[in-house]
């Protein structure tokens, strides 16, 4: 058997999630690809990941967020964004002008559950993606990799996945939106972290990087509809530049650089070469 998408987007992990690919199906990425053609209509795509060292958001998230909205967009999908005041300035300056864009308040459970149903209420999506978006753990507190309570920082957006909707999250380190579909394998591994996500999604993509778990997503899509849905390494490479020039930093240095998790633009790259060679020895 050939390299597959999830053998590309668990290319040269850092963090050991990789170890908990054997919980997992064995073609994740294209069990989250059927999901969404199973289920036309809206796609809510919620992303946004507070990095508390840097007072700001992290680069892994709205990229792919962007690249995963813009496919389905081309697939017939209507797209909306969901983020808080942290990550809304980002993620209004990567996608295209009169996009839907939510700004889900920061505040308390009972509130954050009626916006929550206030927004799948209006928009009645047929599918909801979380990419590297950080989730409640099961003291209801959203932590970071290091630990640290960032709750304050984090917009519950856990509400709208707790709407029985079709439903993907993508992660790399455990704490994020849908690791809860693997959370007792989680907190067994101790280079992950310590709390993992209680929220859970129909299908969880794992991978190195999100944003990479992100780009897997698409060429699955790609490889389903027989046309190529992913950006070109110079878009992909433009995305990730544009959101640090409004402020996105490097999730794991703090540093204002057109990196993702500690890799540079270079390696960053080389992730979204690798599907496209994927896509060609397909035909496409």
């Amino acid at each position: 058997m050939g390299v597959t998408i999830e053998d590309l987007i668990l290319d040269r992990d850092k963090r050991g999630i990789s170890s908990l690919r054997p919980n997992l199906a064995k073609r994740y990425v294209d069990d989250a690809a059927n999901l969404i053609l199973g289920n036309p209509g809206t796609a809510i795509i919620v992303t946004g990941f507070y990095i508390l060292s840097a007072s700001a958001t992290e680069t892994d998230g709205p990229v792919g967020a962007t690249v995963i909205g813009n496919a389905l967009r081309s697939l017939g999908y209507d797209i909306a964004y969901v983020t808080d005041r942290y990550s809304i300035k980002v993620m209004q300056g990567l996608v295209d002008k009169g996009t839907n864009i939510i700004d889900f308040p920061i505040t308390s459970d009972n509130q954050s559950k009626l916006f929550a149903e206030n927004i799948l209420k209006e928009l009645d999506p047929s599918v909801l993606i979380s990419i590297e978006r950080c989730g409640e753990s099961s003291d209801g507190k959203a932590r970071n990799m290091r630990n640290i309570d960032i709750t304050d920082y984090n917009a519950k957006l856990d509400w709208l996945f707790r709407s029985g909707i079709p439903s993907i999250g993508i992660g790399d380190g455990g704490n994020e939106i849908g690791m809860g579909n693997v959370a007792k394998f989680v907190a067994n591994i101790p280079s992950l972290v310590e709390h993992p996500c209680r929220t859970t999604v129909t299908n969880l993509i794992i991978a190195s990087v999100s944003n990479w778990g992100g780009y897997g997503l698409v060429a699955a899509l790609s490889l389903l509809k027989n046309r190529n849905l992913l950006p070109s390494v110079e878009t992909e490479l433009n995305l990730l530049e544009r959101a640090v020039e409004l402020g996105a930093v490097d999730g794991f240095t703090g540093k204002r650089a057109p990196m993702v998790d500690g890799f540079s633009s270079k390696e960053n790259s080389e992730a979204v070469e690798l599907l496209h060679g994927l896509l060609s020895t397909n035909g496409l």
